[in-house]
This record gives C-alpha cells, structure tokens and sequence, in this order.
C-alpha cells in the first residue's frame, strides 16, 4: 500500500499541532486575601484604629490597633505596638503560603471647618492584597 506523501505531511501537522494544546499551560488560577489597617489620627486618642481581614467569601476578622494620637501628642509607642501588629499578620501569611501582592496607602484628612471641629483629625488607611495559588 502506498501512503500519500501530502497525507502523510498532514497528519504529522496535526498531531503536532494536538501535542502543542495538550502540554499548553493553564492560566495560574488564585485566591485573594485583603487585609485594611485603619489608623486613627485623631487627637487625644479618641479615635478608632483596626486591622480587619477579609476573603472572597466575606469572611472577616478585626482587631483592634492603638490609635497614633494620645492626651499630649503621638504616642510612638502606640505607632511601635502597630507596627509590629501589622509585621506579625504579614509574617503569619506569608508563612501560610500567601505572596503579599500589592500595597496601597491613603490618608483622609477633612479639613478645618469653620468651627475648627475636625482641625488635625483623619484617618491613614493601608490595604494589603495577598495573593495564592489554588
């Protein structure tokens, strides 16, 4: 039996082509972790400061941080115990498998109103995104 040289050519073509789709690599698949650190700027320290961590299935978990602000000023202690609060939760994540994926920092600051009610006061806020493969 004689093979055709340009049908011989095609399936050759083709089961190249089967092998290229078959060995392809899928797109890497991720879950996603956010954790917001809120900390408050507000004089006297009557603000309200938290770490709060959420996933995909709204499943959240807050804790309370020290506010940067106390009676005579910032309290560099309060910034420290925060600091390390925030190390030891990116610490923790890290070595559970999570890649710390993205930083963004704001500040809200209102203003001064006429009545100089919220002079000096406002918020820093941080979201940290975790990122792991499925």
């Amino acid at each position: 039996m004689k093979i055709n040289h340009s049908l011989w050519a095609l399936a050759i073509v083709a089961l190249s082509a089967l092998g290229l789709f078959a060995f392809r690599e899928k797109p890497q698949q991720y879950e996603f972790k956010l954790v917001t650190t809120i900390e408050s700027v507000v004089p006297g320290g009557l603000g309200r400061s938290r770490m709060i961590t959420s996933d995909a299935r709204g499943a959240t978990e807050e804790r309370e941080m020290r506010n940067f602000f106390s009676m005579v000023g910032i309290n560099f202690k309060n910034v420290r115990e925060n600091d390390a609060l925030i190390t030891d939760k990116i610490t923790r994540m890290t070595e559970e498998g999570w890649e710390l994926y993205n930083v963004t920092a704001g500040v809200y600051s209102p203003g001064v109103t006429s009545d100089a009610t919220s002079a000096g006061s406002g918020i820093f806020i941080t979201r940290y995104l975790f990122r792991r493969t499925k």
